[in-house]
């Protein structure tokens, strides 16, 4: 699968005043474009939830490095929407696990659907390859809005990152056939 069609149900109609975003498997070029869409996801998207000192920390993690993102890219099946080219948003979907190991969204144009239909590729993907069921690991940012929409909260936990503690919820979805 190297094209999602931007056409399936779920995905964001163009129109003239909004970008139009386009969904594929991610490609080496889209490493550097990932560290920068992480970096400002957390940096600047995070800021009513977490508070500085965790942010950096959290940003400290993965190298703000095309090739970090690269190499997870052989890890992970990775997603990713476009606009004008330039990766804008991305997932990384461990299949076998069933697990969504990160779903990031350019500040600008979050709260747009784009998250939204990336889940939705996975899911579609997920369902295609037998899975069941799916789970996220996800940041205050986003638990209540996937809480809102189906997903079901398993747990709350602590992540340790450079000594800061980060809250995030467990949360799984059952997969219709």
């Amino acid at each position: 699968m190297d094209h999602l069609d931007p056409t399936r149900e779920g995905s964001p109609a163009p129109t003239t005043d909004a970008p139009r975003i386009l969904y594929r498997e991610a490609r080496a070029q889209d490493g550097g474009d990932q560290a920068e869409v992480f970096h400002h996801a957390v940096m600047q998207g995070a800021v009513g939830h977490y508070t500085l000192a965790a942010r950096e920390a959290w940003v400290a993690v993965l190298p703000r490095e095309a090739s970090a993102w690269v190499a997870r890219q052989a890890l992970y099946t990775t997603l990713v929407a476009t606009c004008d080219g330039r990766c804008v948003a991305f997932l990384e979907l461990d299949v076998a696990g069933g697990h969504v190991e990160a779903l990031y969204v350019w500040p600008s144009l979050a709260r747009r659907g784009i998250g939204s239909t990336l889940l939705g590729h996975a899911e579609r993907l997920l369902r295609e390859q037998g899975g069941e069921r799916l789970s996220i690991d996800a940041s205050l940012v986003m638990a209540d809005g996937l809480e809102r929409r189906g997903w079901r909260r398993i747990r709350e936990e602590c992540v340790e990152r450079g000594g800061e503690r980060l809250a995030r919820r467990h949360l799984e979805k059952t997969l219709a056939a």
